[in-house]
């Protein structure tokens, strides 16, 4: 039996029938099918290329024997979510050989050699020949499973093409990857350094509550930069008739949500306006009302929504090499306030304090195991501020030491900055840049002799993150010329706008005659998680007429990203691998 083709790739699939569903529940399991898939989101899994996939083995196995071979996107070879069907096809198959032909324009990839890297098909999505075999070759015994071949294919698509059209299957030099659990990756790892990272904390393990950003479905009826503007678009939703708002404001309908019954059910109520991170450094406002948003995650948000917190914001998997894989806010954050569209899944926040109802005092949204294991670290106690709970019993505390020169306890604020610091070594990304990419950010338990000089690094960075920082008060740019300030230039490769004066610095051109100058080369190309803030911040205001505020803020911006950069070799020098 042999199932072949090039099976439709839809990540919102249609195909729902019963039969189908059932059989997907098998990759919905962790590796061994006894447990249920520990993922907050395993849409993923529903892709419709994923379902043919189940499709083809379900009649083999049925058969006995027999080939799946199969052109379709290569996310599943090493996304973690993915990691309970590896293993599932493992047990079926006795053979799976894979050529990823890689060409991923969502992740920006390119060859090993920095060289241009194309996608085969006229697609964003980079894709995989997979062929699987089932023919009896492998004594089969209890937990045994199959051998996977794998071959990396970089390049342009002409040259591509020649490869497949040029090379035999048996011809092509596959490498045999190893299984190993618990992810079971069907391309080549560097698993020398696992046993190291694994020896630190998940940051997702460490809080108790957390959560992606908010969907709202409609980011032109709710959020603005300005607040006014927000005020008179959201009184038109009220006292427009439903064509109206449809016509007027652009307003959309969905399966889940109707103008007419949010009218009946809301009520108008300026107080819902909240701050919201919409990308680096752009903080908006959004009419934060349950009945507008489309997945509010209030669970997580309430803890947010006054800014009288900090969120550590992350992914699951970080395929942005070029940036640290953590950014801080003290608002509520879009499903992709850091990651650009296209990379799959959203941006976690876990917020540092919960306010539970009722209650004026906050506490720590900490895991109480993780705070044990920094204080047999540390060697010191732990302090929940504003908080007289405590998750070390007092009898213990004259255990612990303190100098004149260290604390004598440790906050959350420390952890976080810490984390913040760690996670923006460059070296400590390179290192483990694999392991990066494919879960959420690991780090080391902390050690007394590092650890308080990481705080005040990580503290340092993350002022400059939330622009509290004294130094933003000193610009290190100039914006010589007066001009109308509005932005044409559309930043673009024939429009770049970034002009070299020097090695190192350049002006920024928002339009024709005007700029900002003496702009550091390296601000300009930083990147913070998928964007770069230099850049796409102007890019968002392109036909707008920048204010004194936003002159200022974007000199601002320079200083943060200027720094940063400083900073993060400042934490090297720690030698935190």
């Amino acid at each position: 039996m042999v199932v072949m083709g090039n099976p439709p790739y839809a990540g919102e699939s249609i195909n729902k029938g019963d039969w189908i569903m059932s059989l997907m529940d098998d990759y919905k399991k962790e590796p061994g099918g006894k447990q249920k898939l520990q993922e907050r989101n395993s849409k993923w899994i529903n892709n419709d290329y994923v379902k043919f996939m189940r499709f083809g083995q379900h009649f083999i196995e049925k058969n006995g024997e027999g080939v799946l071979a199969f052109i379709n996107p290569h996310s599943f070879l090493d996304n973690p979510t993915f990691r309970g069907m590896r293993w599932n096809l493992l047990k079926t198959y006795d053979a799976i050989y894979t050529i990823d032909l890689h060409g991923n324009i969502r992740e920006k990839e390119t060859a090993p050699d920095g060289s241009i890297d194309e996608n085969v098909f006229d697609i964003e999505e980079g894709v995989s020949i997979n062929i699987l075999v089932k023919n009896g070759s492998r004594i089969q015994k209890a937990g045994d499973l199959g051998q996977i071949y794998h071959y990396d294919l970089y390049g342009k698509r002409g040259d591509k093409y020649q490869f497949l059209e040029d090379t035999a299957f048996k011809d092509v030099p596959y490498q045999e990857v190893p299984n190993v659990a618990p992810m079971y990756f069907m391309v080549p790892k560097d698993f020398s350094l696992q046993e190291d990272y694994d020896k630190g904390f998940s940051i997702y393990n460490l809080f108790s509550l957390s959560n992606v950003g908010i969907v709202t479905s409609r980011d032109a009826l709710v959020i603005d930069d300005s607040k006014a503007s927000l005020q008179k678009r959201i009184q038109d939703f009220f006292d427009l008739e439903e064509p109206e708002v449809k016509s007027k404001l652009g307003v959309r309908e969905n399966k889940r949500w109707k103008i007419s019954a949010v009218k009946n059910s809301a009520t108008l109520d300026f107080s819902h306006i909240k701050k919201i991170s919409y990308r680096p450094f752009d903080v908006r406002n959004i009419y934060f009302d349950s009945e507008f948003i489309e997945r509010s995650r209030l669970e997580v948000m309430k803890h947010l929504i006054d800014g009288n917190n900090l969120g550590l914001v992350y992914k699951l998997g970080h395929p942005e090499e070029l940036s640290s894989p953590v950014q801080v806010s003290k608002n509520i954050i879009e499903f992709r306030s850091w990651s650009r569209p296209g990379v799959q899944g959203g941006d976690y926040i876990s917020p540092l304090y919960l306010y539970p109802d009722n209650d004026d005092q906050r506490i720590p949204n900490l895991v109480s195991a993780e705070i044990k294991a920094f204080e047999k670290s540390l060697k010191l106690p732990f302090k929940a501020e504003n908080s007289e709970k405590s998750f070390i019993p007092s009898c213990l505390l004259a255990e612990y030491k303190s100098t004149d020169t260290t604390p004598a306890e440790f906050t959350p604020i420390d952890i976080l900055d810490y984390i913040y610091a760690v996670l923006h070594s460059p070296a400590y990304r390179e290192k483990y840049k694999e392991f990066l990419k494919i879960d959420y950010p690991k780090v080391p338990y902390p050690t007394p002799e590092r650890f308080w000089q990481l705080v005040e690094l990580g503290d340092q960075i993350r002022q400059l993150h939330l622009m509290e920082s004294p130094l933003l008060d000193t610009p290190i740019t100039q914006y010589p010329i007066a001009g109308d300030n509005v932005v044409t230039r559309r930043f673009t490769k024939t429009s770049p706008g970034y002009e070299a004066t020097s090695d190192s610095l350049g002006r920024v051109w928002i339009n024709n005659t005007q700029y900002f100058d003496n702009v550091p080369l390296l601000a300009w190309e930083f990147y913070i998680g998928g964007y770069q803030p230099a850049q796409k911040w102007l890019k968002d205001r392109v036909g707008r007429e920048l204010s004194f505020d936003d002159i200022l803020h974007y000199q601002r911006i320079i200083v943060v990203l200027t720094e940063t950069d400083r900073l993060m070799k400042k934490v090297d020098e720690l030698e935190v691998v």
